[in-house]
């Protein structure tokens, strides 16, 4: 739909009249809800601009300062726009980022006027003021906007979700305004966000669209929400409740509803892009969205009937709080976000401020464990979390009321803790001092995601890339977007990688994408997703068992999906796809350590292999000592490859350390050195400004067209030299590393952990264990055995395992677990069939 500017002038003083193609919600507006109305919008305004009440409070002054200064900077840019622009700077025409600018600006000057607050400020009220941001939504309609045959270039979620998500909310803060100035002006704007929503329905939500999925949705129903809101139309906001109240279902990958895979699973994982493990962005996105809804709908008859509180209250337990570690979001489900230079500290703020907003809502104990989890955040952090980031005045008042209760300061995660995200590839294991978080991929997750210029390395970060997080450590020092400048993207910790150079999607195609509309490429497109922005690996066998706080994960690398695809003469020539090397890999993880088996090591193209044990970056000016001992008992320091034992990396200045058994595998090579380069190499809108960074590396390296190899090592945090020393006698015991099976023991623990990977009977010390399987066993000293059992593989009905010996009996087993008596010891059947990696356990007695 077009409107010139004659029609349009002439159509905003008079009563909206529907235009053709615009959607029913728009063109027949419904006030048989006036009063709940009034207050979606008075709601709506207290989340974005306070109230009197929490503006008077002294911890909110900072965040109305930055509200101010911000309009006067937008309100400066204005007055300097030059042609073409709106926005000094800020060119208009060509460019959807800039158009979308141009309306983040008009709603940050909106927002200046109608935020309430003890001080004066002449930008309070001030109808001039409020009569530009009317203005200039007049002129981006008329000029940029509004013709849907010029519109709609670039990105699609500038257009569905970035333009109506300012858009909406200027009408909302601004309605009396535009009510007296252009009263036809929300029923046009809301006509042309209706048409955008081109990956919709008539103009409306699309429930079978991929587009409209997990926070996607969120944020398109909360636009409309808030439309619906200032046309009066009932049917529009209870269509768009209704709508984003899918979003908290929980996704059953075997009863998919509107085929949709994006959101939170019964284990804790939360998916976007139907196979990127992405809690830390979109997650949280939705998760400050819908808390934003209830707040939004507070006190309505749209306020949905059911508490679904409860459900965003087991989101934060099960699928946030595990990945946040002393306030730093963790990088394995940020997707393309770790190339950002925005942290994991003020990643982490937007679920705090979400959990304050949650505390509000809950009562009893709910209610004191999200408190004690805030205050948890505000004590641990090291970098001090700033309330003034937060999106609502009214949060940070909550928020300061929260630290100064007497609730005790607590994590929802305990210090002992073992998570295992399998239906996200992600497994993250806990103990007092440290976390350890692993990203796997499969044929079910993706093996990276890049996107848009960002995260422009990501080859190997889903190819077993571990993340260990030091308690008391600034994590902006060990991690965030400085460790992927400094690190080769072919030497981060724990990837097996072949030697080799590959090109980013720039380098090899000129552009942000590949770009090739004959054969189905375009920005947005099936195909660009699954060959270039987040493809999936080819295996399926990634997860892992969890027994307690103990727990086992495993995952065979392949080729990914454009490789195979290329293979297949599917994808055009001049299309670049990499092949992988590969592995079959374990890891255990136990009190002090983390166990790492790989077998079947090398490459069918026969190219140099590279395994990365560990790699840590440090400042230029921190002390970092390598101290170790070979194999044959001498001691050894510094840099170079030798037959190690052990080896202790340590930075005295940060006051930490890690050790590193290495047990089994050709002679492991360290490296210490000082690199330095641009934040651009991995996202290209980051400031061109160098960094360096201290890079240590722990690598065993094969050559090319060696044989397939096996090694083994443990990765010990914290470890003193002599605690490193202390694994050339025990307590590990390698029991097997094989491509068909892998397994170890720790006579300390009584634990037996071990992965198969191939169909067939397997034999670990005294388990049987037929197919592929994860299973952990620990005897206590009590008499007791306690049994954990997953499928990796997600495709197994049944796994079968004797434990021989004599027979035991059950104390208790999981529904799904059947125990019986043999002549041998005792048979163990769980019947996993539509499980999707979930482990099964039992207690078993003699």
């Amino acid at each position: 739909m077009h409107l010139s500017r004659r029609a349009l002038l002439s159509l905003f003083p008079a009563v909206a009249v529907p235009a053709a193609g615009q959607s029913r919600a728009a063109a027949a507006p419904r006030t048989s809800s006036g009063s709940d109305h009034a207050a979606l919008l008075r709601n709506t305004t207290a989340v974005f601009a306070g109230t009197a009440e929490s503006n008077a409070r002294p911890e909110v002054a900072p965040k109305l300062a930055s509200i101010e200064s911000t309009a006067r900077a937008r309100l400066t840019a204005m007055d300097d726009a030059g042609p073409g622009e709106l926005f000094k700077g800020v060119p208009l025409g060509t460019s959807d980022p800039n158009l979308n600018r141009s309306f983040q600006y008009l709603y940050e000057i909106a927002l200046a006027t109608c935020t309430p607050g003890p001080a004066a400020s002449d930008l309070r009220d001030d109808p001039v003021v409020r009569r530009r941001v009317v203005d200039g939504l007049v002129h981006l309609h008329e000029a940029y906007y509004g013709d849907q045959s010029k519109g709609y270039y670039g990105n699609w979620f500038t257009w569905e979700i970035g333009i109506s998500t300012h858009v909406s909310r200027i009408l909302v803060l601004l309605k009396d305004d535009i009510a007296a100035l252009a009263p036809g002006l929300p029923a046009a704007y809301v006509a042309s966000m209706d048409a955008y929503l081109r990956n919709g329905k008539d103009g409306d939500v699309d429930l079978d669209s991929r587009f409209h999925t997990g926070a996607n949705l969120a944020d398109i129903t909360t636009n409309r929400i808030l439309q619906g809101a200032v046309l009066g139309d009932d049917a529009r906001i209870r269509k768009a409740v209704a709508d984003q109240l899918t979003v908290f279902a929980t996704i059953d990958p075997y009863d998919l509803r509107h085929g949709v895979t994006d959101g939170f699973y019964a284990d804790g994982s939360f998916v976007q892009h139907a196979s990127v493990a992405y809690t830390g962005s979109y997650g949280k996105g939705l998760l400050t969205r819908v808390v934003q809804t209830v707040k939004i709908l507070d006190g309505t008859a749209y306020a949905p009937g059911e508490d679904f509180t409860g459900t965003v209250r087991r989101w934060v337990a099960d699928g946030f709080a595990p990945v946040i570690f002393e306030g730093w979001m963790m990088e394995i489900v940020k997707g393309r976000g770790v190339s950002r230079t925005t942290t994991g500290y003020s990643d982490a703020a937007a679920v705090v401020e979400a959990v304050v907003d949650l505390s509000s809502y809950a009562t009893g104990a709910d209610a004191a464990a999200l408190a004690a989890y805030v205050k948890h955040i505000h004590r641990s952090s090291k970098s001090p979390l700033n309330p003034a980031g937060f999106v609502s005045p009214v949060s940070i008042a909550r928020h300061a009321d929260i630290l100064a209760s007497p609730v005790p300061a607590r994590d929802l995660t305990p210090a002992v803790h073992h998570t295992a995200f399998n239906a996200m590839d992600r497994t993250v294991h806990r103990r007092p001092g440290y976390a350890f978080a692993l990203a796997r991929s499969s044929a079910r997750i993706s093996k990276y995601e890049y996107m848009n210029g960002e995260n422009l390395m990501p080859w190997f970060h889903g190819d077993g890339a571990h993340y260990l997080y030091l308690s008391g450590e600034d994590q902006t020092q060990a991690y965030g977007v400085d460790y992927y400048t400094a690190v080769s993207p072919y030497r981060l910790a724990g990837v097996t990688a072949p030697v080799e150079a590959r090109r980013t999607v720039p380098e090899l195609y000129g552009g942000l994408w590949y770009d090739n509309p004959a054969r189905g490429f375009t920005a947005s497109s099936q195909s660009q997703n699954t060959y270039v922005y987040f493809p999936r690996a080819t295996h399926p066998f990634s997860g892992g068992a969890r027994l307690g706080a103990y727990g086992a994960a495993g995952m065979v690398l392949a080729d990914d999906v454009p490789w195979t695809a290329k293979q297949a003469g599917a994808l055009p020539d001049d299309f670049v796809a990499y092949r992988g090397a590969r592995a079959t890999k374990s890891w255990f993880l136990l009190d002090d350590e983390i166990v790492v088996l790989a077998a079947g090591v090398g490459d069918p193209a026969g190219r140099a292999v590279t395994t990365t044990v560990d790699a840590r970056i440090a400042a230029p000016s921190d002390t970092v000592a390598l101290t170790g001992g070979l194999r044959d008992g001498s001691p050894w320091s510094g840099t170079g490859t030798a037959p190690l034992a052990w080896l202790r990396y340590a930075n005295t200045t940060r006051g930490t350390a890690v050790g590193y058994a290495l047990l089994d595998g050709p002679d492991p090579t360290a490296t210490l050195e000082t690199v330095t380069r641009s934040r651009r190499v991995v996202r290209q809108a980051n400031p061109a400004a160098p960094v360096t960074k201290r890079v240590f590396t722990l690598s065993l390296d094969l050559p090319a067209a060696g044989p397939p190899t096996a090694m083994a090592y443990a990765v010990l945090p914290h470890a003193t030299a002599r605690q490193a020393a202390s694994y050339a006698r025990g307590p590990l015991t390698v029991l097997t590393n094989t491509p068909q099976a892998q397994a170890v023991k720790h006579a300390h623990l009584g634990l037996v952990a071990a992965n198969t990977f191939t169909p067939g009977t397997h034999h670990v010390e005294r388990l049987v264990i037929d197919g592929p399987a994860s299973v952990l066993l620990r005897r206590s000293p009590g008499g007791t055995t306690a049994l954990a059992v997953s499928d990796p593989t997600t495709e197994r009905r049944t796994i079968t395992l004797t434990l021989r010996g004599r027979p035991l009996r059950p104390v208790d087993a999981d529904h799904g677990v059947r125990v019986t008596p043999t002549p041998c010891g005792t048979r163990v059947e769980v019947t996993t069939h539509q499980a999707y990696g979930r482990s099964f356990g039992a207690t078993l007695r003699r």
